[in-house]
């Protein structure tokens, strides 16, 4: 399954617009952007081996580790992969599914929360 970009980024405008409120309130300083693929230097940097795939990529400075000197910062940002989405969606459904489970999955470390924090979570 291939989206036009500009369909892709309608999805992910959309599961941004579904967070709840309190949520979309207390995101600060973070801008979140969709790519075709990652870059070999994003896979690197989060150490996804060859044959991996990443779907989503949190980059910057959680809410948890800032400090009073965080200031006159550029934002964070949230980056979502086209490619590797629609390579693992079984059909329209599932890559909205996808897509919506990687922007919260991806919020939640912007909020300072661990992977291993985001599964347990998860297995709730």
């Amino acid at each position: 399954m291939r989206l036009t970009a500009s369909a892709f980024e309608a999805l992910v405008a959309r599961a941004l617009d579904e967070l709840p409120p309190w949520v979309q309130e207390a995101l600060d300083n973070v801008a979140v952007t969709v790519a075709p693929w990652p870059s070999r230097e994003q896979l690197r940097s989060v150490g996804v081996r060859r044959g991996r795939l990443l779907l989503g990529l949190y980059e910057g400075v959680p809410m948890t580790h800032r400090g009073r000197g965080y200031t006159m910062v550029s934002p964070d940002r949230i980056s979502l992969f086209q490619g590797p989405l629609e390579l693992v969606a079984r059909g329209p459904d599932d890559l909205v599914r996808l897509v919506q489970d990687t922007v919260v999955h991806e919020i939640a470390h912007h909020f300072g929360f661990s992977d291993e924090e985001i599964e347990a979570l998860q297995r709730r």
